[in-house]
């Protein structure tokens, strides 16, 4: 009796016991991902990066961008001379800000619009900014999720860039990748804000033509839109012009109107228009497009538009003589042990912060000056 019940508890245990099988083979192929990892870590010339930009090798030319984004140094003079290099070559695009209130529909005007002119063989760069926070320095970056259809176009290329922290919440070197993105032949560049702050004015130096997308049916329509936005707008389209939506869009459109004509016309000389669309349904899409064409062609014909262009160039400077004098200081070696016996002296009420301030400057222009006569 006991040998069977020693048996039968042999086989139950032998049941339980897991058997060798098959070693199966890993998911992932190791010399690809090496080779991928190895890809991500070494950086190409400057040669090569400015040849995947002329002739628009998709992976280079990402690569590209993330080298000027990058903050670290040997990124950084890298990435000058490749915008160098490429600047010849810029300048031959339009180039459109957009913004809007919450729940405009900004990224699904900007598909819609943006399939309407590709599939009229423009090639187009879209530029979506998406706000950082302020504590972990994150961004959502959801905008090329959003575009599905025009993330997939052949002459599209979409790049959601994180805000970093920067003025306004837009990307600091958004300037840079418009060089890029006209270097490697797209005529036409969106640059999507995030819609608060002072991004408005931040992308209004950057671009040609300034939209304003408004909706209707939010109470007063008029509610909660700055009047310096307004000002800045070169055209406001009322979206979402459809369906049951599609009068009270009318009546704000005939609202924006009324209080457009009560603004002085601004140094172009251009009187913005007001007007409606659908995202959804296409109406009025091309519509917008022939207001940024007219736009355009009117202010080449009265000067305007290469004033702006200088402007925008005279501001790339002053805003990197900014950037550069700003990562000296504070990537000094000298600096970190001073930053921190200020902070030290502040937080004890020993000086001011505008004191602390001056003398840091002041020791710090002493160091350059000793520096310098070594």
């Amino acid at each position: 009796m006991q040998d069977k019940e020693s048996t039968d508890f042999e086989n139950f245990d032998s049941a339980l016991r897991v058997q060798e099988g098959i070693e199966q083979p890993s998911q992932l192929n190791s010399r690809a991902l090496e080779n991928f990892r190895n890809s991500r870590k070494k950086l190409l010339s400057v040669g090569e990066y400015f040849d995947g930009i002329i002739n628009f090798n998709r992976s280079v030319f990402s690569q590209a961008i993330t080298l000027v984004e990058s903050s670290l140094p040997g990124h950084q003079a890298l990435a000058q001379q490749l915008i160098a290099m490429c600047l010849p070559h810029a300048g031959n695009s339009i180039r459109l800000g957009i913004t809007g209130v919450p729940g405009a529909g900004k990224s699904t005007f900007i598909e819609a619009l943006g399939t309407y002119l590709t599939n009229h063989g423009h090639r187009l760069a879209v530029l979506a900014i998406d706000p950082s926070s302020s504590r972990s320095k994150g961004s959502i970056l959801g905008d090329k999720t959003r575009m599905e259809g025009l993330s997939v176009h052949p002459n599209a290329f979409i790049r959601p860039s994180p805000s970093a922290g920067s003025l306004g919440g837009v990307a600091r070197k958004t300037r840079e990748i418009i060089i890029l993105c006209e270097a490697a032949g797209f005529d036409t560049i969106f640059v999507e804000t995030v819609g608060v702050g002072q991004s408005e004015i931040a992308v209004h130096s950057m671009v040609d033509f300034f939209l304003l997308l408004m909706i209707s049916g939010a109470g007063d329509e008029l509610q909660g839109i700055k009047r310096g936005i307004m000002e800045m707008a070169d055209a406001i389209a009322i979206n979402k012009a459809d369906g049951d939506n599609k009068a009270k869009a009318q009546i704000a459109c005939t609202q924006v109107k009324n209080a457009l004509h009560l603004f002085p016309l601004p140094e172009s000389k251009w009187a913005p228009p007001a007007l409606t669309c659908s995202s959804l349904t296409g109406e009025g899409i091309s519509g917008v497009w022939e207001t940024i064409g007219d736009y355009v062609n009117f202010t080449r014909e009265n000067g305007y538009f290469a004033r702006k262009r200088n402007q925008q160039n005279r501001q790339i400077m002053i805003d990197s003589i900014d950037s550069h004098l700003h990562d000296l200081f504070y990537r000094h070696p000298g600096i970190i042990p001073m930053l921190q016996k200020a902070e030290a002296e502040i937080s004890k009420g020993q000086i001011t912060p505008y004191q602390a301030a001056g003398n840091m400057i002041t020791a710090y222009l002493d160091i350059m000056k000793h520096e310098n006569q070594g």
